[in-house]
């Protein structure tokens, strides 16, 4: 089993940032891609950024330009810098991992608890 703990989650004013962090342990053999994923109330869990082992990322289009998506391989954890935040982007913010816990396992998509971002004056 693999576990996903999430940190960095608050109340900030729009225009302010904030950074998440998302640390992966456990029974891991390899990760291949992270991300991160919102929910607001009332609607579906959207991608909001994710990135392979390689590094190459992929953002939706709401934020691109503002947050920027990131990894260290060694720590197997998942970042996530958010600026210029506006109230359209108060959800739960979810990370997850696309994770081997052996080497003939199958990947499978882990998710961590969720994380409340809230942009508020």
């Amino acid at each position: 089993q693999v576990q996903l703990v999430e940190s960095g989650g608050g109340l900030v004013q729009p225009g302010g940032s904030l950074r998440l962090s998302c640390a992966a342990s456990g029974s891991i053999f390899s990760i291949t891609d992270m991300g991160w994923y919102r929910q607001a109330p009332g609607k579906e869990r959207e991608l909001v950024a994710d990135i392979t082992n390689g590094g190459s990322t992929n953002y939706a289009r709401s934020v691109k330009g503002r947050f920027t998506i990131s990894r260290d391989n060694a720590k197997n954890t998942v970042y996530l810098q958010m600026n210029s935040l506006n109230p359209e982007d108060t959800a739960v913010y979810y990370c997850s991992a696309d994770a081997r816990s052996t080497w003939y396992g199958a990947p499978y998509k882990y998710w961590g608890q969720g994380t409340q971002v809230t942009v508020s004056s």
